[in-house]
């Protein structure tokens, strides 16, 4: 196989066995589907937040931050529930989790606004911003795992 090209689309489908390739053909139109319809919910979401809290050349982007921060508190929550809860769920990750949080919050914001950010008088910003929302965003996943996980024991206790 030395020198020659392989396409991956999935690791566990060989595209040289014809019943594999059919595998993958119409096979993931609902996930797609939810995932782009999540999608364009939560970047309009993160457009009203972006209206609502514009950000100020050399100012602290607070409305990236806010939507990064509250969005990996929400995927903290949301996967306790996928794997918890609702797990006969298929699309409800796909939908919530790739779709709507994945449409909602924004990487590409948050490093161009750093760049933007990186210039004299500005290191300070552009530093408490870099670094304030990796610790924001990872606190925030915790906070909404354990947070959950304490509801729900807390509902288990009250029924059972």
């Amino acid at each position: 196989m030395a020198g020659e090209r392989q396409d991956v689309v999935d690791p566990d489908v060989d595209l040289r066995v014809p019943a594999q390739r059919r595998e993958l053909i119409g096979r993931h139109t609902r996930v797609l589907g939810v995932i782009a319809v999540g999608g364009a919910l939560g970047a309009l979401a993160r457009y009203g937040v972006g209206l609502a809290l514009p950000t100020e050349p050399g100012r602290f982007p607070w409305g990236t931050f806010l939507v990064n921060v509250a969005g990996c508190l929400l995927i903290g929550v949301l996967m306790v529930l996928v794997t918890d809860v609702f797990t006969a769920r298929p699309l409800l990750r796909p939908f919530l989790g790739v779709g709507v949080l994945g449409g909602f919050t924004t990487f590409s914001t948050y490093a161009n606004e750093i760049r933007g950010l990186l210039a004299p008088g500005e290191l300070p910003v552009a530093f408490a911003y870099l670094a304030g929302t990796l610790v924001g965003a990872l606190l925030a996943v915790l906070l909404g795992m354990v947070g959950m996980r304490l509801l729900l024991r807390s509902t288990q206790r009250r029924r059972g």
